[in-house]
């Protein structure tokens, strides 16, 4: 979710999701194609190309829970959601779950559990809650960095081998919406394999 707030109370809401793309150009730049909404400033001009989600609303945007790109991260208030719901949900579910913490999505979760080597498949009841903070961090961490860069590391998103155990990474979709999860059974601890 990225939300832009304009004077009067007035919220942007825009989803990416897998298709979606906001791109900052030089005012008046040409383009081919249409875009779904151009914010024009001065000298620049902020486009969203292949949006899935846009809304525009005053008060109260959707129950979020804590951005995971806060500085620094409500890493206690992100651990509290996650003892909050049901406790026999899938790690890599839960943390997709913008209720519980706002923010990550299906690649960062993939990559934050590969870099903590926390399975996917593990249940909340079954871990600690540093090994929840350890989690959340390292997917805000990891988000800050491609922020930043601009150019995302993926060690397991989308790649068939480990680089840290030489072993063959998984992929399978998990939860209600069926996102495909990447893992590496080999070295992500609490491995045990998604029931079919």
């Amino acid at each position: 979710n990225l939300l832009l707030r304009f004077e009067g109370g007035v919220v942007l809401r825009s989803h990416l999701r897998m298709t979606g793309r906001w791109r900052l150009e030089p005012r008046g730049a040409k383009r081919v194609g249409r875009p779904w909404l151009v914010l024009r400033g001065a000298k620049h001009e902020g486009v969203l190309w292949n949006g899935p989600v846009l809304e525009l609303g005053t008060g109260e945007v959707r129950r979020l829970g804590p951005d995971v790109l806060d500085e620094p991260p409500e890493l206690e208030a992100i651990v509290r959601n996650l003892r909050a719901t049901d406790q026999a949900r899938e790690l890599g579910e839960a943390l997709l779950d913008q209720r519980l913490v706002a923010g990550i999505g299906n690649m960062w979760k993939a990559e934050a559990l590969w870099e903590v080597t926390l399975s996917p498949w593990v249940r909340l009841r079954e871990l600690s809650d540093d090994e929840l903070r350890s989690a959340v961090n390292a997917a805000a961490r990891l988000m800050r960095a491609g922020v930043e860069t601009g150019r995302p590391g993926r060690n397991v998103y989308r790649r068939h081998v480990c680089p840290r155990c030489g072993g063959r990474i998984s992929s399978r979709g998990q939860g209600d919406d069926n996102r495909t999860t990447y893992w590496c059974p080999s070295c992500q601890a609490g491995n045990a394999m998604p029931s079919a």
